[in-house]
């Protein structure tokens, strides 16, 4: 899809089942080990799970440009997942999922978020800063796929 398709509006809504193929393109040009469409499903029957996406619609379509799953769960938001397509990075999409996060928090009175990223994901820690969240540790070795640490980030949340 080009830019010159005209898109009349930006929703960020439930993902559903039927939005699994798109997310699944995102997901395996994101990420060096991708989730399975498994582990979306589980997520979509998960009470714990908040699944969101990204769509741009037009008159005559709709597009998932982005998504987030995230928990709440003790006193915890905790992002499991962010992804933009490709075509779509830039644009603020992202940010637009974590301020949702952090509303469904707030409303569901979360008094923390909280997240693992790569320590080499520099635009994603940018992203997080931007949201709030600062680093509060290391996990070593956490990815699996390139044996790479993670920083365990965290968000008060304000009432």
């Amino acid at each position: 899809m080009s830019d010159k398709e005209n898109f009349s509006n930006l929703t960020i809504n439930q993902m559903n089942i039927n939005d699994l193929p798109e997310i699944m393109a995102i997901e395996r040009e994101s990420f060096p080990s991708p989730w399975t469409r498994g582990i979306f499903k589980k997520e979509l029957q998960s009470t714990n799970s908040w699944c969101l996406c990204v769509r741009l619609n037009s008159k005559f379509k709709s597009v998932v440009a982005a998504y987030i799953i995230f928990w709440l769960v003790a006193n915890e938001a905790h992002l499991h997942n962010l992804a933009v397509k490709k075509e779509y990075r830039g644009r603020g999409f992202a940010f637009k999922l974590m301020e949702a996060m952090r509303e469904i928090a707030l409303e569901n009175e979360v008094a923390a978020q909280t997240l693992e990223v790569r320590e080499s994901n520099i635009e994603a820690i940018k992203l997080y800063q931007k949201c709030g969240f600062v680093v509060k540790g290391v996990r070593p070795l956490y990815y699996k796929d390139t044996r790479e640490s993670a920083l365990i980030m965290w968000a008060d949340l304000e009432k």
